[in-house]
């Protein structure tokens, strides 16, 4: 089952409780019990990362995620340009794949699919002009 970033995440090593953009669950969810919003047992989790968040996602969270023993993959999506940056969990630890561009594809194993970064970046405008024209100083 796919979830947006309605639904809670709870790593019970660290109690760790956060919202990812995208979660994942193969099989039936394993929820708090007395909830029906946070979930134990996400297969995929999916941030999309910004300038503000980009740090915590890469580190701290995912030192959190790692402990979660049904997470098998996750995905790091930037906004800034067509990339994605997949971990998969091997028995060794996590591999990481970056993977760009519009004509590319991605291999998510834990769910036996293959995505195309052209359709997931479809709608997105990466507009590298500045937020704000400068203006001359006045003379």
């Amino acid at each position: 089952m796919v979830y947006n970033s309605d639904l809670r995440i709870k790593a019970e090593s660290s109690g760790l409780l956060t919202y990812p953009d995208l979660s994942v669950v193969c099989g039936d969810a394993r929820f708090i019990e007395g909830t029906d919003d946070t979930v134990l047992n996400p297969t995929l989790l999916a941030e999309v990362l910004s300038g503000s968040t980009d740090a915590y996602d890469r580190g701290k969270k995912f030192e959190n995620y790692r402990q979660i023993a049904s997470l098998k993959e996750y995905l790091l999506v930037s906004q800034n340009e067509p990339r994605i940056d997949q971990f998969v969990r091997q028995p060794h630890g996590w591999v990481l794949n970056e993977v760009s561009g519009m004509e590319q594809t991605l291999e998510i194993p834990s769910l036996g699919i293959t995505i195309s970064l052209g359709e997931v970046f479809a709608k997105v405008n990466f507009d590298r002009a500045p937020m704000r024209v400068a203006t001359p100083p006045r003379s």
